[in-house]
């Protein structure tokens, strides 16, 4: 019985795992690509790393502590909140927003941004896989 559960389970997880559309796989393979050039050690992205990213605590550009979940919030199932503009902030885990992760443009943009508001510089592209591969799973 207990292996029947076990197996019943590990299937759950597989099949909740969320996959990148085609566009959104094409940037990540880029990101690779960048992340490789960067580091020839780097071997591939992820996502305890993209969550130590996520969550930690940085002076952010405008010398506040902050981190992603500032606004984001740690359940990234429910809505945020911009705690510059005061704009709330639809789900970011594609589980919970299907539109999430979609569009390469959107994502690159947002990125950029935030990775600034945070960490008040550009993030690498290791930074923005791992970010991006723990997001994917949530």
């Amino acid at each position: 019985m207990k292996k029947i559960f076990l197996m019943l389970s590990c299937s759950a997880v597989i099949l909740l795992a969320q996959d990148f559309n085609a566009p959104m796989k094409a940037y990540m393979k880029e990101l690779e690509k960048e992340a490789k050039a960067q580091d020839a050690s780097f071997e591939r992205f992820d996502a305890k790393r993209g969550e130590s990213i996520f969550t930690s605590k940085h002076i952010g550009k405008k010398a506040q502590e902050m981190s992603c979940t500032t606004c984001h919030k740690s359940d990234l199932k429910a809505t945020g909140l911009n705690v510059n503009t005061n704009k709330t902030i639809a789900p970011l885990a594609p589980s919970a927003n299907a539109q999430r992760l979609t569009d390469v443009e959107e994502v690159q943009k947002w990125l950029r941004r935030n990775f600034n508001d945070v960490y008040n510089r550009e993030g690498s592209a290791l930074e923005k896989g791992d970010v991006l591969t723990y997001l994917i799973n949530q």
